[in-house]
């Protein structure tokens, strides 16, 4: 049995989902709204073009400050809709989901400035093969134990806020990694296009966890590593390697 991470397929499923990005906000107000533009708007960036330098790019900053005027309609879901508000809360203090809704030739039009382009390929299945070590603890992240829940959830947003696909494979007798295992072959037997292996092991020294991602494409193996953050953004930067790599942007 194999777990389907994250909902989306192929492009997103369409170019109008693809140039879509979404963020969380506290409240409905225009102060907070437009914080939520200026992180959607390098959100879809780099869903669009799989590239991650676009961060670290000084252009960026003016951007982001005009983050607003690039949306071309939003909608909000408050994430606790059918709780009652608390007699001390109003719905300016509860968390939203603010979706940002962008022109494909806004958007292009961003990325040829920043030196860019779209990665408009079909976007690859990828299978995540990944180590877990925390002190005396060991195991690898399968696709229906209970105990990585947390983990496969948040890869999945990981993998959905870069509109690709994730899976992991089903569990096996041992919960140890193999000394050799042929990954890119158990990969495609997964319906996978690309396999994706990771160690996660905690650092008390780097006050979080230490991932080091592998991607083979083709002869050659891309390395990348990321050091005392949590899971979630352990998870981000590795999907966010892929992307960067087979949408033709380098080494991550």
């Amino acid at each position: 049995m194999v777990l389907f991470a994250s909902g989306v397929l192929a492009g997103a499923g369409s170019l109008d989902e693809l140039y879509t990005s979404q963020t969380i906000v506290t409240g409905t107000g225009e102060k907070n709204r437009e914080t939520g533009f200026r992180d959607c708007l390098e959100r879809v960036l780099l869903r669009v073009s799989g590239d991650q330098r676009l961060v670290a790019r000084p252009e960026m900053s003016d951007l982001k400050a005009r983050g607003s005027t690039f949306v071309r309609e939003y909608t909000y879901r408050d994430r606790l809709a059918g709780k009652p508000i608390h007699d001390a809360q109003g719905m300016d203090d509860r968390p939203h989901d603010l979706t940002c809704y962008y022109d494909q030739v806004v958007v292009n039009g961003l990325l040829e400035s920043l030196g860019s382009r779209p990665w408009l390929d079909k976007r690859p299945v990828t299978a995540v093969f990944l180590e877990v070590k925390r002190y005396q603890q060991e195991f690898l992240v399968n696709a229906s134990d209970a105990r990585d829940a947390a983990m496969r959830e948040a890869f999945a947003q990981a993998a959905t806020s870069m509109a690709m696909t994730i899976i992991f494979p089903a569990p096996k007798g041992s919960d140890r990694a193999e000394e050799n295992p042929d990954v890119t072959r158990t990969a495609a037997e997964m319906g996978a296009d690309v396999a994706l292996t990771g160690s996660l092991v905690w650092s008390d020294s780097d006050f979080g966890w230490v991932a080091t991602w592998h991607l083979a494409q083709g002869q050659e193996s891309r390395h990348w590593q990321v050091r005392g953050v949590n899971f979630d953004e352990a998870f981000r930067v590795g999907v966010r390697g892929v992307a960067q790599i087979l949408s033709g942007n380098g080494q991550p």
